[in-house]
């Protein structure tokens, strides 16, 4: 391992292999040497952004067996918000400061294509400073194949009405194997990577996303990361990387064993390692926990996303994010675990230092 280790601290790059290997090191080692690289790339600094979560309609095409969101299966539970009542929340965010509204949605039949890009286009007409994330890579590989376009025409379309950049949703884990029991019907990884590469390809930015701490497998993990690190030498195009931690409530997977904190600091720390081209490593605190969030601040991560203020995936999954977070009790988690908050806009501009 020593040999790892080393070429770790010189700043080489790890290959497949060898990340699998980093599993095997002790926690504290791990976290000593992606602190060491998140402390060469942004001090103490912990960036957040002031943001609303909209998500919708739970009305979904596919059944994934880890989402307890979906409303299929004839569930009673089913809404669709109309573009008045969108707006409405956009208005009563941006009143309170909001400045990103990142809208994400299950893949609802019912609607039409026009119901999703028109909402974009009126939130950019009324709040024209407001910054639109919107359409995950499944979402466009949905309205794609529900009305026989193109993923270059969907994007192109997304442009047009507004949408400013993309969130990492749907990735999951690459693994065709893993996806084809936890995901059957959706996106496929060469599909997610593909509408990634389109969306870079016209000047715009993305987010990447793994989820794990279900059926998969640490090596798994690994070609993950290692894809995604592919993509990212060829378009640069990614801000940051956020492994989301696999929420066991009210979903069919029937997980019995879960992770254990450890396990999710080792999988930060080690993002942290293997993705050497991607400048940001997120602690979404909204499945990782707050707690784990601020101490994954030691373990490579330099992001904590934003107070969300509501959130409907995660939180019917058993996560505690249903009404987000107040930006003073924020602030004053970070400053009190040793780090500086920075308030950053979507793209990660520095706005102010707390």
């Amino acid at each position: 391992m020593k040999s790892i280790i080393d070429k770790v601290a010189s700043g080489q790059r790890l290959t497949y292999e060898e990340g699998v290997r980093l599993y095997d090191l002790d926690l504290f080692t791990l976290g000593k040497l992606a602190n060491d690289i998140r402390t060469r790339m942004w001090g103490k600094k912990s960036f957040f952004n002031i943001n609303r979560h909209i998500n919708p309609t739970n009305v979904c095409k596919d059944i994934c067996k880890f989402c307890a969101f979906s409303a299929s299966r004839k569930n009673p539970n089913q809404y669709t918000m109309t573009h008045e009542e969108i707006l409405e929340i956009v208005e009563e965010a941006q009143g309170r400061g909001v400045k990103e509204v990142h809208i994400v949605s299950a893949h609802n039949p019912h609607t039409g294509l026009e119901w999703y890009m028109e909402v974009f286009a009126k939130i950019k007409a009324r709040f024209p400073q407001m910054h639109v994330k919107a359409l995950t890579a499944a979402e466009i590989n949905f309205l794609a194949e529900e009305y026989g376009k193109s993923y270059e025409e969907i994007i192109d379309m997304m442009v047009e009405h507004g949408v400013d950049s993309m969130p990492g949703g749907g990735a999951e884990i690459f693994d065709e194997k893993v996806r084809d029991y936890i995901c059957k019907g959706k996106v496929t990884s060469d599909q997610w990577l593909e509408i990634h590469r389109l969306w870079h390809e016209r000047g715009r930015h993305s987010n990447a996303t793994m989820l794990f701490g279900h059926v998969e497998e640490k090596h798994h993990r690994i070609d993950h990361m290692i894809r995604l690190r592919e993509l990212q030498d060829e378009t640069g195009g990614f801000n940051t990387f956020i492994p989301l931690v696999y929420q066991r409530e009210n979903n069919f997977l029937n997980v019995k064993k879960f992770l254990s904190s450890q396990e999710i600091l080792k999988t930060m720390a080690i993002s942290r390692i293997m993705l050497d081209n991607f400048p940001h490593i997120k602690a979404y605190w909204v499945t990782s926990t707050v707690n784990l969030a601020l101490v994954s601040q030691e373990y490579g991560a330099d992001d904590l996303d934003g107070t969300i203020e509501r959130e409907s995936i995660n939180s019917a999954a058993g996560a505690k994010s249903a009404h987000g977070m107040p930006l003073e009790e924020f602030v004053a988690l970070i400053k009190n675990s040793g780090f500086q908050p920075v308030e950053r806009d979507s793209l990660y501009h520095e706005l102010k230092v707390w």
